[in-house]
């Protein structure tokens, strides 16, 4: 059938799975409550956690479509916020929002410099983009520590509170953050000549280049947006715990990002890529991670189990192996006896 053909089909229905078995698990699952106006339950949760995900899994798609990969997104999340709430925290009035606001353009432009940093690596000295994010990666941490000081800095702002805690419209705040994201991403890259243009440097960068296409400047520009999608995102984290912890904000989330981009059906190879696909396959990551906790997995082993899941999924969407499958299923099956009357007489 065309439809189990299409790349989108086996990430929505692993998407289906684990919600089933999240609602086999615990029925209250798919239950949504009103209260004070804001929608409250495990799906509302799904929808305010995934934001930071989101955001860094879509840069993530961007650079991976260019043939490249971005390590250092974990820490510029770490930086970023450590930008933001060190600024707040020594300003007179950390609760007024134009302070915050400063605050946070202050963090998304560190976020946007360092991803342009990573760039200039990749496209113009021409680093193998593992290497060149790997430097920022293991660096970017240690910034953060040298802006906080060492310590985890803490904040009482009630407006940044609002960007990851806040409701709007009944959803969380950060939803829309995320869904923003989607849409400017979406505009950017199927609505004009860019996504075109990025997939070409992702199949073949010197017959692109030979073509005209200034695949330095398109390189560039997927790490910039990767990392300011990524200082986002350390906004948002930092909002939730209203702290700047250098050591733990976005830690190992860019493995998260690449599961995510991966079970969306987008190729390590670069590329076709797949913003839909990797919008169902951060929903499927945060789905799993809940079913992690419904189904009562001890934390010991829960990286274990999480493994053997994604693996589940991303053989279930191999190509290669669904047509193994069927030319062995075709192989064993018994072969139909000829009928006498069709026999032709010499």
């Amino acid at each position: 059938m065309r439809i189990l053909k299409h790349r989108l089909t086996w990430p929505i229905a692993a998407l289906l799975v684990l919600v089933l078995i999240n609602t086999l698990s615990r029925a209250s699952f798919l239950q949504v409550t009103t209260l004070n106006g804001e929608f409250h339950g495990s799906l509302i949760d799904i929808l305010r956690n995934s934001a930071m995900l989101m955001l860094v899994a879509l840069g993530m798609t961007v650079v991976i479509a260019t043939r490249g990969i971005d390590l250092s997104v974990g820490a510029i999340m770490a930086v970023s916020g450590a930008v933001a709430l060190t600024f707040i925290e020594s300003s007179p009035t950390p609760g007024d929002l134009s302070t915050v606001a400063i605050g946070i353009v202050l963090g998304t432009l560190v976020a946007l410099v360092l991803g342009a940093w990573n760039g200039f690596l990749v496209a113009v000295l021409g680093i193998q983009p593992i290497i060149a994010t790997l430097v920022l990666m293991l660096a970017g941490r240690g910034i953060a520590l040298l802006i906080t000081s060492g310590k985890i800095t803490t904040i009482n702002s009630p407006p940044y509170r609002f960007m990851a805690q806040g409701y709007v419209f009944g959803l969380p705040f950060a939803f829309y953050v995320s869904i923003a994201a989607v849409v400017i991403i979406v505009l950017l890259e199927r609505r004009t000549a860019l996504g075109v243009l990025t997939e070409a440097v992702g199949i073949n960068p010197v017959a692109s280049r030979l073509a005209g296409v200034r695949s330095r400047g398109i390189i560039w520009g997927a790490y910039i947006a990767s990392g300011a999608l990524a200082g986002i995102a350390g906004i948002l984290y930092s909002s939730n715990i209203m702290a700047a912890d250098a050591n733990n904000a976005g830690l190992f989330i860019e493995l998260d990002a690449i599961l995510a981009v991966v079970l969306g059906g987008t190729s390590l190879a670069g590329g076709k890529f797949s913003l839909a696909g990797t919008v169902i396959g951060v929903f499927t990551i945060q789905t799993l991670k809940t079913t992690i906790t419904f189904i009562g997995v001890p934390p010991a082993i829960t990286p274990v189990f999480m493994a053997v899941v994604v693996m589940i999924v991303v053989l279930v969407q191999s190509r290669r192996l669904r047509s193994g499958v069927a030319r062995l299923v075709r192989s064993v099956r018994p072969t139909p006896p000829a009928r006498p009357d069709l026999e032709v007489t010499p």
